[in-house]
């Protein structure tokens, strides 16, 4: 299932940034400080790889248990992973262009409608045995 090696690709990536990122954590004016608004994007884009990585990957496990049948399932799948690739990329784009915050709708409506219609199906799954 491609949301599970999305996942585990998600993983790595969130180790890469976070390799890069250790890098100059040691000093204390590094991308404008702890506390500036550059490390904090780029610090919530390294971890939004961790966390949409694993949503992605419960998704894949759960696919089997989501009692919603064609369009549903491969539209809550490409959300998630819409979402996956569009959250550490707002991030960084807004870490160096305020203005690119407006942006972060993208992955914040992906995520949204993948991660409701996977609810939705689950519960339906649960509860009348599947829809088709």
């Amino acid at each position: 299932m491609v949301n599970e090696a999305f996942g585990w690709i998600w993983f790595v990536l969130g180790m890469g940034s976070g390799a890069l990122l250790g890098l100059g954590f040691a000093r204390e004016s590094f991308l404008g400080g702890y506390g500036s608004w550059e490390r904090r994007l780029l610090r919530l884009g390294h971890i939004s790889f961790f966390g949409l990585g694993l949503i992605n990957i419960l998704f894949a496990l759960s696919i089997d248990r989501i009692g919603l049948g064609d369009p549903w399932t491969p539209v809550a799948s490409w959300s998630l992973i819409v979402g996956g690739v569009a959250m550490p990329t707002c991030c960084a784009l807004a870490a160096f262009h305020k203005s690119a915050k407006s942006l972060f709708a993208v992955p914040v409506i992906a995520l949204l409608l993948g991660a409701s219609i996977t609810a939705l199906g689950l519960t339906l799954g649960v509860v009348g045995g599947g829809v088709s």
